[in-house]
């Protein structure tokens, strides 16, 4: 079909759907009111409070029935919270684990070969099951010799039993300390001595990593790990005298034992929450058992939960915003299920052809996410659609621009929800109603994107493991983008001028400053880092405040907005700021870029970009430009395939309406993958500047030199 004919085929389509709607707008204006869903989404979200230094908001709704449960039940630790949830939801599911029948290779078209999983139902725990594996993993702990306010590690990937340990701890008041699964292994060896522990929980997966490490951990004695589902597990060829004991080993050892639950004061430590370390080793950021309950009650209001959700459950545990998803989805008695990204849908890496992702099984209302992912499913979407041919795209293009249009007025779009994105919303079960988003910068094009094809409120929200992952939050009437929404009722957002940066308070039309937290959520202090606790902490009117480094600027309605960071901010020759997170975020939109770093050189009027590209959109572009050799090191070096990718750079910012000293004059393709165990991104695949900035030294001086 011919580009004339689409166009007339699409316009024709335009013209009957506009007459449609001028038969059915009174019939909708009727059945949906849209007026009234405008006024929510003008309303008042968060109302000045004095304070004695800067401008600061607090969070105008009234407490809900859910806080003033909680208050009343005089709930003031993590332990307490979750044994009274698992009490009032007892016989209701609550985790949930997909059995792996069996794994098997199987050859692709291209002679690759993947290994891939037969999968079967979800097996589930109830809540009264949960609770009692919870307390005899606790009991098991002290019956091998664990105290109350010891530390121990927890390094292994979400599941279940991630979960279960660490309210098995909670009742016997042991520290819990968590590493990412994917840190390398010097910040994994710190996080062990720095917090002295002696024994380590870990997974069959994580495990062998071990044979190297343990020299380097005298003091750890014991290693408990989680099974997996098809493979034993072996404990030969590791440093001697060390203990090994499976989870299943630690339970039936607490069932047998008569200890008693050691339970903890709200000023207790519950976690010593290792960062991903963007720069340097990791801090360890120590949480007590009052920041997480506080942080669990103002989370779970502003998500709005019901009781029959089902969420889906795959992002770290080490990281706060899925612990706190998971703490807050248990007061709810909301039933969990286990995924990976490698599971997650039919199309997944891991999924047999022919076999139903986690998704399709478990059918999900609820999930958290970090920006990388939506990003990914915009692009595998976007991809998918292009596939179908011209008429297709021109077609769904047309769809969301309706959907869109009429949702940022506060209208549905039933019959175009049918038509066009009935099939995306399968994709993820069909059932999502809500999806929260933080850990990073979200790109505006993504939010729209992503809010209109699978038809959900998209709610990003903003937070640090130093407030527990708790701060602002969207609520499900807000259609803006690039807000990170009011503060949580549980704390105060502050800005306070940061005269260097040029941003101050009294700045118009919206005030601007360095993004200050307080409240109960706000962490006691970095562990045994007593200089950088002073300086990012402190005690003003009442409040622990943290100081983020972040710089917002607040709405009219109280919503805040992330405008810079202080340390991403960088002044060029000329006297203009560049933010390059704002930058990277909306570069990262383009379907060949997988991660990008801006590098700016603060003599110089200009920026250049580091690339990670996307492999197969890379081998897609060398094919139409004629191009025979598909290796990635020699695409990557490539003169053609360079300035084609400069070349959309360059035309995403433009659609992002970014500065001219914004978009960058010069690009490198590396030919490596950015993953945490090279050492270029955290474990949540945050970059680490300046490894990128040593390790491509010689390339940024060469992009400059040209």
């Amino acid at each position: 079909m011919g580009d004339f004919a689409i166009s007339l085929g699409v316009n024709i389509i335009r013209a009957g759907v506009c007459i449609y709607d001028i038969i059915t707008y009174p019939i909708y204006a009727v059945i949906q009111q849209p007026w009234k869903e405008r006024k929510l989404m003008r309303r008042i979200r968060a109302e000045q409070q004095p304070v004695s230094e800067g401008l600061c908001y607090h969070n105008a709704d009234p407490l809900s029935e859910f806080q003033l449960e909680i208050r009343k039940a005089n709930i003031t630790t993590i332990e307490r919270a979750l044994s009274y949830a698992c009490k009032k939801h007892s016989g209701k599911k609550a985790l949930g684990t997909r059995q792996i029948l069996r794994e098997f290779e199987e050859v692709q078209k291209s002679g690759k070969v993947f290994k891939k999983y037969e999968l079967g139902e979800y097996s589930w725990l109830t809540y009264t099951e949960v609770d009692e594996m919870a307390r005899n993993f606790g009991k098991g702990l002290r019956a091998v010799g664990h105290h109350a306010k010891d530390n121990i590690i927890i390094f292994a990937e979400t599941r279940r039993e991630w979960l279960i340990s660490a309210m098995g701890c909670f009742k016997q008041n042991i520290t819990l300390c968590t590493l990412y699964a994917t840190l390398g292994d010097d910040a994994v060896i710190h996080g062990i001595n720095e917090t002295e522990a002696t024994h380590i929980i870990t997974s069959h997966d994580l495990l062998p990593k071990f044979k190297v490490l343990l020299s380097r951990c005298p003091k750890v004695t014991r290693i408990t790990y989680f099974r997996d589902q098809l493979k034993p597990t072996l404990v030969t060829g590791y440093k001697k005298n060390i203990e090994f004991t499976s989870f299943e080993e630690i339970v039936k050892k607490g069932k047998a034992s008569d200890f008693s639950d050691m339970l903890p004061t709200p000023d207790d430590t519950a976690i010593i929450m290792y960062t991903s370390g963007s720069t340097g080793a990791p801090k360890g950021v120590v949480l007590s058992h009052y920041n997480l309950v506080n942080s669990i009650i103002g989370y779970a209001v502003g998500l709005g939960i019901r009781k029959d959700d089902v969420y889906l459950a795959f992002l770290p545990l080490a990281h706060v915003l899925e612990l706190m998803a998971e703490s807050m989805m248990m007061m709810f008695g909301v039933p969990m299920g286990y995924s990976t990204a490698l599971t997650m849908t039919d199309r997944s890496s891991k999924i047999k052809r022919g076999t139903m992702g986690d998704c399709s099984i478990l059918k999900p209302t609820m999930m958290a996410v970090v920006p990388l992912i939506l990003d990914r499913i915009y692009k595998g979407i976007l991809e998918k659609v292009a596939s179908q041919g011209p008429w297709l795209t021109k077609l769904f293009d047309f769809g969301l621009e309706y959907k869109m249009n009429w949702m940022k007025r506060g209208w549905e779009t039933p019959f175009c929800n049918w038509f066009v994105f009935r099939k995306i919303r399968a994709l993820l079960g069909g059932r999502l109603r809500i999806v929260a988003v933080g850990g990073a910068p979200l790109s505006p094009e993504t939010h729209d994107f992503v809010r209109a094809s699978l038809g959900v409120p998209v709610l990003q929200g903003y937070g640090l493991t130093e407030s527990c992952g708790c701060a602002t939050l969207m609520d499900q009437n807000d259609m803006s983008t690039g807000k990170v929404g009011a503060p949580l009722q549980i704390c105060d957002v502050k800005l306070v001028d940061w005269e260097e940066g040029n941003y101050r308070i009294t700045d118009k039309p919206k005030p601007r400053g360095e993004i200050m937290i307080g409240g109960a959520n706000i962490a006691v202090c970095y562990y045994k880092n007593p200089e950088k606790t002073k300086e990012d902490f402190c005690d003003e009117d009442g409040r622990r405040w943290f100081r983020t480094g972040d710089i917002g600027e607040f709405d009219s309605d109280g919503s805040l907005k992330i405008i810079d960071r202080k340390k991403d901010l960088v002044k060029l020759q000329f006297g203009e700021y560049v933010s390059l997170g704002k930058v990277e975020a909306e570069l990262k939109v383009s379907p060949y870029i997988d991660n990008v770093c801006i590098y700016a050189d603060p003599t110089k009027n200009n920026i250049v970009a580091i690339v990670s590209p996307v492999q197969k959109n890379l081998e897609d572009l060398a094919r139409s430009l004629g191009k025979q050799d598909l290796r990635r090191e020699k695409l990557c070096l490539d003169a053609d395939i360079n300035k084609a990718i400069l070349e959309e750079l360059l035309a995403t910012g433009k659609r992002a309406k970014l500065e001219k000293f914004e978009l960058p004059s010069a690009a490198y393709l590396a030919t490596e993958l950015w993953t945490p165990d090279t050492g270029l991104v955290t474990a949540s695949f945050k970059l680490k500047r300046k490894s990128i900035e040593i390790k491509y030294k010689n390339e940024i001086h060469r992009m400059y030199a040209s």
